[in-house]
Parts: structure tokens; sequence; C-alpha cells
């Protein structure tokens, strides 16, 4: 028998950031279908379950297998353990759209930072995973192996913004043919003569450029948005916890736009369809002080709110 973890044991697991904010601005209906694309430690989903009437109905999705063990006995969950990426096929498979809402807190969870093992974190010595979804054959020192120096600058520049990406890149190809980087303190040894600023700091951006590219995160973000015209009902809500500014921008010119990427103009009127969401704030829902100090991963979290037209 798979082992299951207490909604206690749950909390520790990974902390649920706005969840009072995220959970009003869903406006839930009782008997609505809703969908929590990021269950982790299952806390979001458990606020929403206990706002759901017998008759609702929750799909939620983790595409880490450790996410299953704080699955709660509750009939009206369907848990899908792939990557949100895949969402519209997925509801169509449950047979649950429209929905009437969506949640997704893009975070890592803190279970993943404090499993050393899974290479996350600068604190642990561990083999360089970095896989949110171990089923996946990449993994963050394959990258960093393999990857040419053109691409490597490209992932530190684009998704971490380090400020010498060029240098790092350059230092990481002249090294690795003769010093291996498998583990976090082989590769983080290597390159300790081109931190620049605060070690601490700058290492969080270079970890944080490679989780994003193993992961393809902006790539399944893109594609989830992609899908919620689709998927969500008129009326229906969009709730989307961001962590940094690089995905925060991309969600906030999807609600903006309704699309990923440029909007077409009309080639005569030079006009462009309505957008399907409109914002519900004009500016972002941030934790409260009282949030950030009991806990502090919180400090950068950005909830944004959209609902379909």
């Amino acid at each position: 028998m798979e082992e299951t973890l207490s909604a206690n044991d749950a909390g520790k697991y990974h902390v649920p950031v706005l969840l009072e904010e995220a959970l009003d601005a869903l406006s839930i209906e009782p008997a609505g279908v809703y969908v929590d694309l990021t269950f982790g430690g299952g806390g979001h989903s458990r606020g929403m379950l206990e706002r759901l009437g017998p008759k609702g109905r929750l799909i939620a999705f983790d595409q880490d297998e450790d996410a299953r063990r704080n699955l709660p006995d509750d009939p009206r969950l369907t848990f899908v353990p792939h990557n949100f990426r895949h969402v519209e096929r997925f509801l169509r498979l449950h047979k649950a759209m429209p929905v009437d809402g969506v949640l997704a807190d893009l975070g890592v969870s803190s279970h993943q930072f404090d499993e050393g093992e899974r290479g996350f974190s600068i604190r642990f010595d561990a083999a360089l995973d970095m896989r949110m979804d171990r089923r996946q054959s990449l993994t963050a020192a394959q990258l960093v192996k393999e990857s040419s120096k053109e691409e490597l600058h490209r992932i530190f520049e684009r998704y971490g913004e380090v400020t010498n990406a060029k240098t790092l890149a350059r230092t990481i190809v002249d090294t690795r043919a003769a010093q291996s980087m498998h583990s976090v303190k082989q590769f983080m040894d290597a390159l300790q003569g081109v931190v620049k600023g605060n070690p601490h700091r700058y290492f969080a951006q270079v970890f944080q450029a490679l989780r994003i590219a193993v992961n393809d995160e902006f790539g399944a973000l893109e594609e989830m948005l992609s899908q919620l015209t689709s998927i969500v009902r008129p009326g229906g809500r969009v709730a989307i916890i961001t962590f940094h500014s690089l995905e925060d921008r991309i969600v906030k010119h999807f609600f903006k736009e309704g699309a990923v990427g440029t909007v077409s103009r009309d080639e005569i009127f030079g006009t462009r369809p309505d957008p399907p969401f409109r914002t519900v704030h004009k500016k972002p829902v941030l934790p409260t002080e009282k949030e950030t100090r009991a806990n502090p991963r919180a400090r950068s979290a950005k909830l944004r709110v959209a609902e379909k037209c």
C-alpha cells in the first residue's frame, strides 16, 4: 500500500502561499468543477475541497511522484500525475470541461528544496538533478555537460538573469572536460572563480536557470496558458501565483492580451480581437506581512487573477 501523509505532515511538505486570497479570488461555487494545477502538499486543494459541496469536483495535477502521498481520501478529487501542460487533454479524458476555476502555484515546493537528494538546493551536496518529474531523462548534470556555450549563455541570461552569463557559460565549457560537475558541490567548486557579488544569491540565480531549463518550465507555462480559453467557462476564474519576475511577466501578458505571444492585428483595420479574460485586480495580490514572517518563502509571491469573458 502506498504511504499517505496526514494533513499536518502535508503542511510540512509545503506551506500553501496566499491560501485565503487565492481561494477568495476563485469565488468557489459549492457544486462547481475546479482545477488545482500544482497539487504539491495539497494545501490549496484541501482549501478548495472545504469550500466545495458534495456535488463539487476537483481535478488536481502534479508531475512529482512524491505529491501523491499527500492526497486526501476524498471521492470528489481526481488526481492526474502529469505536467499541467497537458491540462486540456486530461480534463477531456475525465469529462470535466468546462471548469469553473483554475488555480496554479508556480513555486517549487518546500519539499523539493528540502530534499537534498533532489539537487534543487545549494544547501546540500547531491547529484545535480533538478527533475520535477523523475520519469524524464534530462538532468541538470546532463544539461551542464552536453549544452553548447551559446545555449548555456542563453539559459543563464534568460532564466536566471545572471550578470556574467557569458563568462559563466564559457567557464563551464572550458572546465567540464577536465573536471567533473555531476554533483552540487563539484559544480559550485568549479565555478568559484566567476562568482559575482553575494555567492548565495549568485548560485541561487544559476540554479534557478538550470531548474527552469531542465523542466522546460516556461514552455509548460505557456502551453497551459494557451489552453485556458478553451477549458474555462465564461465567468470562470483563473488564479496564478508566481515567484519571480520572469514567469509573472508571462502570466501578466497572457491575461492582458489573451495570448502568450504577439497578438496579430487585422490587416485592413488594424484592430485585434478582445482578450478572452479580464483582470480582476489592477495590481497583483501580495502576501501580508504576517504571512511573510511565518513563511519567508512567500516574500516574492504574487497572485494574479482573471475572469473569463
